[in-house]
């Protein structure tokens, strides 16, 4: 099937795509916010950034939260598997690249002592499971986590 929108305003698409305070990850940080839980955003802890720039950094408890969406971090469901048939090669390549990155910041933060769950997307539509799997990794709210 042929793309129906010209270059440039695939370009222009694709730019305003952000990376930082997405639908999804601003869901996850409502929903543990209520639950009681308290984060810092983007990667910092101690003034320094954690490989792979987290998402929400739990620095008391060494726990890290990356919301991913399926698409561009190749999750293993129906949205992450759907590869793009234009210029597919490059897509199938960018999305590889993104997919192996991630894996070696979990590597990394986990060397350094730090545990990290990833929310994927598609998770997001049942939040009573979600809120279940987020306390079960953050533990009890309220304290450090200790």
């Amino acid at each position: 099937m042929a793309d129906i929108v010209t270059v440039d305003q695939r370009s222009r698409n694709m730019s305003r795509i952000r990376s930082k305070n997405t639908k999804p990850e601003l869901l996850v940080r409502r929903l543990l916010h209520a639950a009681g839980y308290r984060f810092r955003l983007h990667g910092a802890a101690g003034g320094k950034l954690l490989p792979g720039k987290p998402d929400l950094v739990f620095a008391a408890r060494r726990k890290v939260i990356f919301v991913n969406g399926c698409f561009w971090h190749l999750h293993s469901c129906r949205a992450g598997q759907h590869a793009p048939q234009n210029n597919s090669e490059f897509w199938a390549e960018k999305r590889r690249r993104t997919a192996l990155r991630d894996a070696a910041a979990v590597e990394a933060l986990a060397a350094a002592g730090w545990e990290s769950l990833t929310v994927w997307e598609c998770e997001l539509r049942d939040l009573s499971v979600l809120e279940e799997q987020l306390a079960a990794f953050l533990g009890p709210r309220g304290t450090s986590g200790h």
